[in-house]
């Protein structure tokens, strides 16, 4: 990974001037050949003002087909090519009901020709997303499909900073992706004047600087997918993912809402953490250090390795040092989800076998009766 750029290096960004440059000198070209050689009998400046406009024309369909995905171009291939047929099957049987009338029947060929053409063209593109190109393997499959699969990070989780843990135990695969405005965002959180934001906005920074170290890390390249139109960077964000089928990476419930409802798939980090919580249920045992005293007499207050707050009925007396104990409710609330536990019994206090071995994280069996 040492051959990497910087981060804020622009160098994999696309070269926008001198592409804006091909395209006026092309269409330079087309405007000075029609010039000289005046097609259609045309006059100097007409035949240059047509073949000027010509040259647009292309250079707008070459952006457009740049946007299009190579299903909808197949699509829209195959789906041409049967319109054609479509339309010289047709013209025979217009020939052989109009035999005397040729300009007819070749205007009408015409008519047909462009009209089953254009047909063809919408449809194939419209199914194009239908086909399933991973089954011709080789370039379209297996593999190569992974290797393409991107991940677009979201400001909030940038600056969460825990996304740089989660892509190096390797749970997320793929091209990780930071778009321009997204990076853009980040630098502006750094350069706040709010000390928070400030040290927030540095630590996303300091995680991207991390990722493309560690993971292949990608930033700006594809943002021409989803060029800026006044929106929000939320509503760009989605519309980045749909056009490249990525997934959003992460923490903001909003976004998340927001692109599920258009189908875009989201990898949320805090429903993660939620699902890897350690759950407990009323009668297991675990082993845990009261830190501090509780609101109640005699309580005192623990914490799991994932934050979950563990409150003893009678722990002030094991404070700082710790105690086997045994849940006795689970209360979840908005906040996330409280224990409550007492003491476990010594063994000349019960006639309960309880086993001695240890779950990780301190956890035991449930007592056997």
């Amino acid at each position: 990974m040492a051959g990497r750029q910087p981060l804020d290096v622009h160098l994999q960004e696309l070269p926008v001037y001198d592409l804006l440059l091909i395209r006026a000198i092309f269409v330079l070209i087309l405007a000075t050949a029609a010039w000289f050689l005046q097609p259609f009998g045309l006059t100097s400046p007409l035949a240059a003002a047509t073949g000027a406009l010509l040259g647009v024309l292309i250079v707008l369909a070459e952006i457009r087909l740049k946007q299009v995905s190579l299903k909808r171009l197949i699509g829209a291939a195959v789906g041409s090519v049967l319109g054609i047929l479509g339309a010289f099957l047709i013209s025979l049987v217009i020939s052989w009901a109009l035999p005397g009338s040729r300009g007819t029947v070749s205007f009408f060929q015409l008519l047909i020709l462009l009209v089953m053409t254009y047909v063809g063209l919408i449809v194939g593109a419209a199914k194009g997303d239908m086909l399933n190109l991973s089954a011709l393997g080789g370039l379209f499959g297996g593999e190569k499909a992974q290797k393409q699969s991107f991940k677009i990070l979201d400001t909030s989780v940038i600056i969460d900073g825990r996304i740089a843990d989660i892509c190096r135990t390797g749970f997320i695969e793929g091209t990780i992706y930071v778009p321009g405005f997204v990076l853009d965002e980040v630098q502006h959180i750094a350069d706040s004047e709010d000390p928070l934001r400030r040290a927030r906005g540095r630590r996303g920074l300091e995680v991207l600087r991390q990722l493309q170290q560690e993971t292949d890390l990608e930033v700006r390249v594809h943002d021409r997918h989803a060029p800026h139109t006044g929106d929000e960077v939320d509503a760009r964000l989605v519309r980045l993912a749909k056009a490249m089928r990525a997934d959003i990476v992460t923490n903001d419930h909003n976004l998340n809402r927001v692109a599920e409802l258009q189908g875009v798939r989201v990898l949320n980090i805090n429903e993660l953490a939620e699902a890897v919580r350690i759950h407990v249920l009323p009668g297991e045992e675990l082993t845990v250090v009261p830190i501090r005293e509780g609101q109640e007499a005699d309580q005192g207050v623990a914490y799991l390795e994932d934050g979950t707050m563990v409150v003893v009925e009678g722990g002030k007396p094991y404070l700082n040092q710790a105690v086997d104990v045994v849940v006795t409710s689970v209360l979840q609330s908005t906040r996330g989800k409280m224990l409550f536990a007492e003491p476990k019994l010594s063994d000349s206090q019960t006639d309960h076998d309880y086993t001695s071995r240890t779950y990780p994280s301190g956890r035991k069996r449930r007592p056997v009766r």
